[in-house]
């Protein structure tokens, strides 16, 4: 048996796509207080470092094309559509369970954004970490799932034996 078999256990999809609707599921909503109790730029101090706030980003990371007159709209939400359904099918197959993690948690970051961006025309974010005068731009629960997803397949591709390891000449 292989070793990647052997790491691999099998676990339904459903759970994978249950916890990713979880995720998705969270961060609707953590936006929807912030929408009910915060005025739109509004701020919450809760420590020298750390503010909750009500900011709409309607571009990607970072407000990447958040002035482009509004086709970006359309633009993310196709590509959180393709990826969702890509993700969806990726977790149908046995996998490692800590790539199984990794695809489910950018599937539900994934569909968080993309309701905010179907229903409302923009990103809700709320997390806001500072320091004196620098801040990090505001975040969501969703974008975490997505980083921290991507950082887990990552790790998780540094531990799997290269296709190319069991290869003689």
């Amino acid at each position: 048996m292989k070793a990647h078999q052997e790491a691999t256990h099998y676990v339904t999809p459903w759970f994978w796509w249950g916890l990713a609707t979880a995720v998705a599921t969270l961060d609707q909503g953590f936006k929807s207080i912030v929408e009910r109790l915060f005025a739109l730029g509004s701020t919450l101090p809760l420590s020298s470092f750390f503010n909750i706030v009500h900011a709409r980003n309607t571009g990607a990371a970072f407000s990447f094309l958040a002035e482009a007159g509004g086709w970006q709209r359309y633009f993310f939400i196709a590509i959180a559509l393709v990826v969702s359904v890509v993700l969806a099918l990726l977790l149908r197959h046995a996998r490692p369970p800590s790539e199984s993690l990794g695809y489910c948690l950018i599937l539900g970051g994934a569909i968080g954004n993309l309701i905010d961006r179907s229903f409302r025309g923009y990103v809700v974010d709320y997390l806001d970490f500072y320091y004196q005068t620098w801040s990090w731009p505001a975040f969501n629960l969703a974008d975490i799932a997505i980083v921290g997803g991507v950082l887990l397949l990552f790790l998780s591709s540094l531990s799997q034996p290269s296709p190319q390891a069991g290869r003689t000449g």
